[in-house]
């Protein structure tokens, strides 16, 4: 049996139309970039592939979809091309061959004009380095996209002003970029990106300058707005925790090509192979793995009083209940019990977690 026929049941696929759906898509960089496409010389390790044809594959046959509303993490060490691939998705960086369609729209079939409204209107991005214009002040800042747009400035000014508190600006709107600390200007840079209202916004490793705890903040700060106001996001990154933190489901890249793809508990219960193996050994399971990997079937004898568990409560928030109670823990969805936790299925993802350390 594969690790991918070992996975648990995920909950019912959205059946809204992807927020973006990528096929086929490739990025060559070197001459005669399209002969390489699909050709065997394509899945060359990359130094053997540049010194006989002279190109670099970054994105090879990579395809996806995004469902609305979805957080879709993409990352992998540096040079795995998930920076690459997000500036694709937007034609920052024209792919060699593939399709990419936003909201059902073809993006590739755009011409530049179409494509600078898309850009205007439909998605925002928000770098690691922050960009913003040293000589405006925040709030002008956080409305420059509105600017471009040719919106009145008492109009930009006021909507500024929503998404400052929405950020926690609240007091800073006159002051300047190099008067605020780096978590502060990122919260700019989140601030101007969220102020065009887009329906997708992009992340590409926003906050891999940032301290630790300035980092955590952040991230904090994007699932709290990502409650709020709901926008589809693709966030890049090739910090693993942090891509089990924010993501509702994670692509790893590993030299322009998809290793894996799947729900955070996936990539740790399942990996798809050593690669992935070894990115996730050093997680603690209990901390990502949800109940329904160990969940077992209800049988004549057991008990019906146990504690009721959501299939997607984390195991390290059941240890309690089930350790605690003298039934094993019913795990109901949709009112009907589909399945059973007990004390065994429990110490069992705690002593693979103390083997593993």
């Amino acid at each position: 049996m594969t690790a991918m026929e070992t996975q648990p049941a995920t909950a019912a696929t959205k059946t809204d139309e992807p927020a973006i759906s990528v096929r086929s898509l490739w990025k060559v960089f070197g001459p005669n970039a399209q002969s390489i496409v699909g050709s065997p010389d394509a899945r060359l390790p990359r130094a053997e592939l540049r010194a006989k044809t002279g190109c670099t594959a970054a994105v090879v046959d990579v395809s996806f979809d995004v469902a609305p509303g979805e957080v879709f993490v993409v990352m992998g060490l540096s040079g795995s091309g998930k920076s690459t691939l997000v500036r694709c998705l937007t034609r920052l960086i024209e792919p060699t061959a593939g399709d990419i369609t936003l909201e059902g729209t073809d993006l590739m079939k755009m011409d530049l004009k179409a494509l600078r409204d898309v850009r205007r209107h439909k998605f925002s991005m928000v770098f690691q380095h922050f960009g913003l214009l040293p000589n405006r002040k925040v709030i002008d800042n956080v409305a420059y996209g509105l600017e471009i747009r040719g919106q009145g400035k008492t109009e930009r000014r006021e909507k500024a002003q929503s998404v400052i508190d929405l950020v926690g600006l609240q007091g800073y709107e006159m002051a300047y970029p190099d008067q605020l600390s780096g978590g502060m200007q990122q919260r700019v840079g989140l601030a101007r990106a969220l102020a065009v209202d887009p329906d997708i916004m992009f992340f590409d490793e926003p906050f891999s300058a940032l301290d630790p705890l300035i980092r955590r903040g952040m991230q904090d700060e994007v699932l709290r707005l990502h409650h709020e106001v709901g926008k589809t996001m693709v966030f890049i990154t090739h910090d693993l925790s942090e891509a089990l933190k924010l993501g509702d489901r994670i692509v790893i890249m590993r030299d322009g090509a998809v290793v894996q793809m799947g729900t955070p508990d996936e990539l740790v219960g399942a990996p798809a192979d050593d690669y992935v193996r070894d990115f996730v050994r050093d997680v603690p399971k209990s901390h990502v793995m949800t109940v329904r990997w160990i969940m077992r079937d209800q049988t004549p004898d057991d008990s019906v009083d146990g504690p009721e568990l959501s299939p997607d409560m984390v195991i390290r928030d059941a240890i309690r209940p089930i350790l605690d109670g003298g039934s094993p823990g019913r795990v109901v969805e949709d009112g009907k019990v589909i399945g059973l936790v007990d004390r065994t299925g429990v110490l069992s993802v705690i002593a693979a977690q103390e083997s593993d350390a």
